[in-house]
């Protein structure tokens, strides 16, 4: 969602009603996650996807169905035992699609919502997809405000609580409720959306390798910091457009930067006098990632060092070093491809082997 809402956005400000698809629930190995969006829009543009291929021709029409009737559909779409090329997921899962019009009249917090998403402020959709509630309502919660509603006091209340927490953590999923928000019932289901701020990368070592790491680190959505005490080498002219590049100790930068578990760490200066001290502060706080370049050597030398400085095992477990899987990488892109691939393995609970090599779902759900 949050790659085509300017396309959206645009739409939505010219007063053009456009049909939104996103994806709202998914079961074995469906080629999305909650959240994904496609929308139709004037002239029959298309921007966005829900499966990766398999059923946006029949969520085109759906979408255009919802603009001229004004009303939204709930759809599941999954595999055909029957005939596999029908409309469907070939790859065997099966995903639960809302389809909704969008005009300024049926969500008037349209707009400040992708002008919140464009600045960076966290904000949570709650969108009603079945129930007695009036399916395709919408009420938008933010840290301090609210706007929208779904029908009953009682159950904004309950979703706009809920969606506060849910907006703290980045989460995206569904919640039950009451008719009037009542918790232990089931009768309304809510799809709560939260758009949070990217999660940060911060790159120490603002070498070649630095340069390919960071560019690949903005592909994959991250807000990519570069930072080296060396100003003759940390430069913007040497790093892609967008990504911040600043001149500090490393170990000071952290020390004064705030992390959480979304936050990946990559350590590329192989210099002791940078990456301990480094090490030393990233290791005792919040990080989905922390991965540090260097030979075999270096990473036993680097290890002994660390735990002279007081650091435990369950500390040092966190590292990744040497940083990257095992692809026989050479180049600076092919490093940062192996680092890349390690990110996600680690995110998502990937073994790093070749598909070929293992055997069930190829997206397995989370637990």
């Amino acid at each position: 969602m949050r790659e085509i809402l300017p396309a959206l956005g645009r739409w939505y400000a010219e007063g053009s009603p456009f049909g939104l698809a996103t994806v709202v629930a998914v079961s074995r190995s469906a080629p999305r996650d909650p959240g994904a969006s496609m929308a139709v829009g004037p002239g029959d543009e298309v921007v966005g996807s829900v499966s990766g291929g398999c059923v946006e021709g029949a969520v085109f029409e759906l979408a255009q169905d919802v603009v001229e009737s004004g009303e939204a559909r709930l759809e599941t779409f999954g595999y055909s035992d029957e005939d596999a090329f029908a409309v469907g997921l070939t790859c065997g899962g099966e995903i639960t699609l809302l389809v909704r019009p969008v005009t300024a009249g049926l969500d008037p917090s349209f707009g400040a919502v992708a002008e919140s998403v464009a600045a960076g402020r966290p904000v949570t959709v709650a969108t009603v997809i079945d129930g007695p509630a009036r399916r395709g309502a919408t009420l938008a919660v933010w840290e301090d405000e609210v706007s929208g509603t779904l029908g009953t006091t009682g159950l904004d209340v309950a979703v706009t609580a809920d969606a506060r927490g849910e907006l703290a953590l980045g989460a995206t999923g569904q919640r039950h409720y009451g008719p009037r928000g009542e918790r232990r019932e089931d009768a309304v289901t809510v799809f709560l959306h939260s758009f949070a701020p990217p999660p940060r990368m911060l790159v120490f070592g603002a070498i070649d390798y630095a340069a390919a790491v960071a560019r690949i680190g903005a592909f994959l959505g991250y807000r990519v910091t570069v930072c080296d005490a060396r100003p003759v080498f940390a430069t913007p002219k040497r790093f892609p457009a967008g990504v911040e590049v600043v001149v500090e100790w490393p170990h000071r930068y952290l020390h004064s930067t705030p992390t959480d578990e979304r936050t990946v760490i990559c350590v590329l200066t192989h210099d002791p006098k940078f990456d301990v001290p480094l090490l030393e502060e990233a290791l005792r706080r919040p990080a989905a990632y922390i991965g540090a370049m260097g030979s075999r050597r270096t990473h036993d030398d680097r290890m002994k060092r660390l735990r002279d400085g007081g650091l435990g095992e369950a500390e040092l477990a966190r590292l990744r070093s040497p940083v990257g899987l095992d692809l026989g990488a050479r180049t600076p892109e092919e490093v940062a491809v192996s680092v890349a691939a390690e990110i996600v393995a680690l995110r998502w609970g990937g073994s790093g082997a070749p598909l070929t090599a293992t055997a069930g779902e190829i997206h397995p759900r989370e637990q």
